[in-house]
């Protein structure tokens, strides 16, 4: 398989961790999570975690990584997933990308983010402090336009977090932004990859799987796996878990200000907007190539398509 991959992608509740199953089963694959969210431990009915029983059919990795409080980046994320893949291809199998986080897939099949600039949070409170009123908005952006106009140029000039960064690049290194990003996009693919997206031709199927799935996580017991997350401090404001979909909407319930059903039916809602935003990024990226998610011959077709690229 020399330098080949595989990756299943698309929206939330699109069936691809059990397609993905089988392509591995089939090919003599490993599964490496490509989900933002499964790689903290304690975080298992809300992020659809694989259950022990797919755990022992397909091998799976970057799942319970971290405890939920811990800092994780695409860019953490890609060089241990690459380091991963390689580890896999080493030993004769193929490694299955599936997930619905796109940024982190890039980073792992490319090395893109791969070279984080440094951050310094000091520096990074100063100069969204000097940003909270309209004046020092326009300030920072135009010192960023003074030495990084191309960010600038990217970047609108009220979008306070990303001006922030830029400068805080700026600053911390002496060079632009948009140099890192160049040097990033210009880094050779880590792996050849066969990339499979998942949609539906009729979109309110989608949103009646995420509904279905929603309902069959309360039924496992979400309500008191992000009770859990909240006693232990885990969904504090500012807090990885603490703006995950299907945790966050819990924190009301705690309060006392809503129940677990009004919780449930916000899940459904922001999980349904969430799946269009992945759409729309997959959709924008070259080379997928798109399967029907509920075809009675997807796996048929996602197997040809497998077979046809490793043979090639």
């Amino acid at each position: 398989m020399k330098n080949s991959v595989l990756a299943v992608v698309g929206p939330t509740a699109s069936g691809k961790s059990a397609l993905a199953l089988r392509l591995a089963e089939k090919f003599g694959g490993e599964i490496v999570s490509c989900d933002s969210m499964q790689i903290y431990r304690g975080m298992d009915i809300g992020t659809a975690k694989p259950t022990p029983e797919e755990r022992r059919r397909v091998p799976h990795h970057m799942i319970d990584v971290l405890d939920p409080d811990e800092p994780y980046s695409a860019a953490d994320y890609g060089d241990e997933a690459a380091r991963v893949a390689s580890d896999i291809l080493s030993r004769g199998k193929l490694p299955v990308f599936c997930g619905g986080t796109g940024l982190y897939l890039t980073a792992a099949l490319t090395g893109r983010h791969g070279e984080a600039p440094p951050s310094d949070p000091v520096l990074r409170a100063e100069l969204t402090e000097r940003g909270k009123t309209e004046e020092g908005r326009v300030k920072l952006y135009e010192e960023l336009a003074a030495v990084d106009p191309v960010s600038a140029a990217a970047t609108h000039r009220n979008n306070l977090r990303r001006v922030v960064r830029a400068l805080e690049i700026y600053r911390l290194t002496g060079k632009p932004k948009s140099v890192f990003d160049q040097e990033s996009r210009n880094c050779p693919p880590r792996f050849d990859c066969l990339t499979l997206g998942l949609d539906f031709p009729e979109r309110g199927e989608l949103y009646r799987r995420i509904d279905l799935r929603v309902d069959e996580m309360m039924k496992e017991g979400l309500f008191t796996e992000a009770k859990t997350l909240w006693e232990k401090g885990y969904l504090a404001p500012g807090t990885t878990a603490g703006q995950a979909i299907g945790y966050r909407q819990f924190l009301p319930c705690f309060s006392g200000e809503s129940s677990a059903e009004q919780a449930a039916e916000e899940i459904k809602l922001a999980t349904r907007r969430y799946a269009k935003r992945q759409l729309t990024w997959f959709r924008a990226q070259a080379g997928i190539v798109w399967l029907d998610g509920g075809a009675p011959d997807l796996a048929e077709r996602a197997g040809n398509a497998v077979s046809a690229y490793l043979n090639k």
